[in-house]
């Protein structure tokens, strides 16, 4: 989810249109040297547009790309703004689409943040967007936090408040994904400013294409999901009419992939709606995962645990202990911007404020922990003496103890 520009119909790539594609970029390799920023910064999106259309990433296209990619970090200074989000769009594009992030590559992004930050007064609201959602792209798929990354988003997010009214519908829909999809690490209180009049506006908007309405209504149920995990929040009654509102313009319509098939499940649990569809999620056990259980169930031989266990058309839960209405989450590296094991995502903060809302107690522990004694003990301890008061009220009513 999430698209940055919208992509044409793809078009079936030919053995003589391989071929053509695969001359081409050994002259751009040859010709590297010749290139103003222009053509490097037209050449990159191009490449980008390939890759996502299912051009395969042969070693031709990764020489040529990497031959460019050093284009753009002696010539960074002499893009300009169009070119620069250009860049990072079509870099943010190649690594969703399997890039592997060699050392060019990320010189190239170390190279083109700080040009970001010195041109923020000249980005257009269509560039603004498109920065947004490449950054946001790029931390998904393995950027690391740095302190020119974070200025360039701080600088970046006034001027969506200040351009509000220049925005079209795809626009709003990728800065709502865009905005959601860091989690913690864009500050709560920056990101409600930015997308309050947003949201409004996306709203009233009646030309909204399913796939805007559904990163849309991604983006505002993560925005709710972080409110709703701060105690005092009272904002999210307002917010949700949002939510609902996008929610109802999704009747009738078919979800194209699993990734639809869930943020509909999703709304559709947050807002207490029947849900439409019967979301189809992978279950699978990790090692770290597997690891607690055994570690609690020898500590707890009688204590009832299931596994990967779907609840309330959510995706499954790694452990659940149904007689305490306890949720317990491992949360591997993907649960966090850049697997820092300590900044959750969008994704991650959804599935916990939802799994509160319908009433478990979730407990989260980082995976990267699970081997260390010191660290689970007190989580296990917990556990324990949740089981030692239960089967002590179980005695004491006369009910019979687990076996």
């Amino acid at each position: 989810m999430g698209h940055g520009q919208t992509s044409g119909q793809r078009e079936e790539q030919t053995p003589e249109f391989n071929r053509a594609v695969a001359a081409l970029l050994s002259s751009v390799k040859a010709q590297k040297d010749q290139f103003i920023p222009q053509h490097i910064a037209n050449l990159l999106w191009a490449m980008a547009k390939l890759a996502d259309n299912g051009h395969e990433q042969t070693p031709e296209f990764n020489g040529t790309l990497a031959a460019l990619l050093t284009c753009v970090i002696v010539q960074k200074a002499n893009f300009k703004p169009q070119g620069i989000a250009n860049l990072l769009w079509a870099m943010a594009k190649l690594v969703d689409n399997g890039q592997e992030w060699t050392p060019e590559f990320y010189k190239a992004v170390a190279a083109l943040l700080p040009q970001v930050i010195a041109q923020k007064a000249n980005f257009k609201p269509q560039e603004i967007a498109n920065l947004l959602w490449a950054i946001a792209k790029l931390v998904d798929n393995g950027q690391e936090q740095t302190a020119q990354f974070n200025e360039a988003v701080a600088v970046l997010l006034p001027l969506v408040n200040a351009m509000k009214a220049d925005f079209i519908a795809q626009e709003i829909a990728n800065l709502l994904w865009a905005t959601a999809k860091p989690g913690e690490l864009l500050e709560l209180n920056m990101v409600t400013s930015t997308l309050e009049t947003l949201v409004y506006r996306i709203s009233e908007n009646p030309q909204l294409s399913q796939q805007d309405i559904l990163m849309s209504l991604w983006g505002v149920m993560v925005w709710c999901a972080r409110l709703s995990l701060i105690s005092n929040a009272n904002q999210n009654s307002e917010i949700e009419k949002y939510m609902d509102d996008l929610f109802t313009r999704l009747e009738n319509t078919a979800p194209n992939n699993e990734d639809e098939q869930s943020i509909i499940a999703l709304a559709a649990s947050w807002l207490g709606r029947t849900c439409p569809i019967v979301p189809h999620y992978l279950r699978t056990m990790s090692q770290p995962q597997a690891e607690f259980r055994d570690q609690l169930q020898s500590c707890m031989p009688s204590l009832k645990i299931e596994e990967e266990k779907c609840l309330n058309s959510l995706p499954p839960v790694d452990l659940l202990l149904p007689d305490h209405n306890i949720v317990i989450e491992i949360q591997g590296p993907f649960h966090y911007v850049s697997g820092d094991f300590k900044t959750r995502n969008g994704s991650t903060l959804l599935k916990i404020a939802l799994l509160k809302k319908a009433g478990f107690e979730v407990i989260e522990i980082p995976a990267n922990t699970v081997w260390d004694q010191d660290s689970i003990k007190p989580c296990i301890d917990q556990i324990k003496t949740r089981e030692g008061a239960s089967r002590l009220e179980s005695v004491s009513t006369g009910d019979p103890l687990a076996d």
